[in-house]
């Protein structure tokens, strides 16, 4: 199977933990447009959902679900995502699609992550793919001084040869050489760095589930 084909088997698998009546939050990235495909086909049975990205907004805007605002409701049952790396705790790197800062919002106001991913996402220690970090641009040659420091190479995300701007208005750095051994600690502690909006690495807010997709089909993990 190709990577878009176990894409679109995990996006249409997230529809079982869908419930009719309820707000569904939505993240961002090509797996979660496979799932926004596949949602289309319930719209008529969920109230609608709540949007990680203008991008993630247009798309189910297009397919007729309505799209609310964080700050319209109050708890959202389910949070459907994709993500860059899971490791088997269900810790995730995320922010490939420069959504982090609102994704992990959805997330903070979600009961369950249901983290939708193919099985190349698996890692066993997060760090191979370059940690995202949204950052305030004043603050991002002094932020890439302090990863440097931690051994990272950082580099600031670029689209038409100019810094990326995300949703926020804001600057996107990403780190590699990282090797996150301590997901929690480590994602406390670069919040705290002034000038971080937020830090691409989700363990405070991790997946309930993962589902993956594998050349056997559908493989459930599930996290405490």
């Amino acid at each position: 199977m190709t990577q878009d084909e176990l894409k679109a088997m995990v996006g249409r698998a997230a529809l079982d933990y869908v419930t009719p009546g309820e707000i569904v939050g939505v993240g961002t990235g090509s797996t979660v447009n496979k799932f926004i495909e596949a949602l289309a086909t319930l719209k008529d049975q969920i109230i609608g959902a709540v949007s990680s990205s203008e991008a993630s907004t247009a798309r189910l805007k297009a397919v007729g679900i309505p799209v609310f605002d964080c700050n319209e409701v109050e708890e959202i049952a389910v949070y459907i995502d994709g993500a860059d790396e899971i490791d088997p705790a269900g810790y995730m790197i995320k922010g490939g699609g420069a959504a982090l800062t609102r994704e992990k919002i959805v997330a903070a106001q979600s009961k369950r992550f249901i983290c939708i991913a193919d099985q190349s996402k698996l890692v066993h220690t997060l760090g191979a793919f370059p940690l995202p970090v949204e950052v305030i641009p004043m603050a991002s040659h002094r932020i890439m001084r302090q990863f440097v420091a931690l051994g990272g190479k950082p580099v600031q995300r670029l689209k038409d040869g100019k810094p990326l701007v995300t949703d926020n208005g804001q600057h996107i750095l990403d780190v590699q050489g990282l090797r996150i051994s301590d997901p929690l600690g480590f994602e406390a502690m670069v919040s705290l760095w002034p000038g971080v909006v937020e830090v691409g690495v989700f363990a405070h807010h991790k997946a309930s589930v993962c589902l993956l997709g594998t050349e056997q089909g559908v493989k459930t993990l599930k996290f405490d």
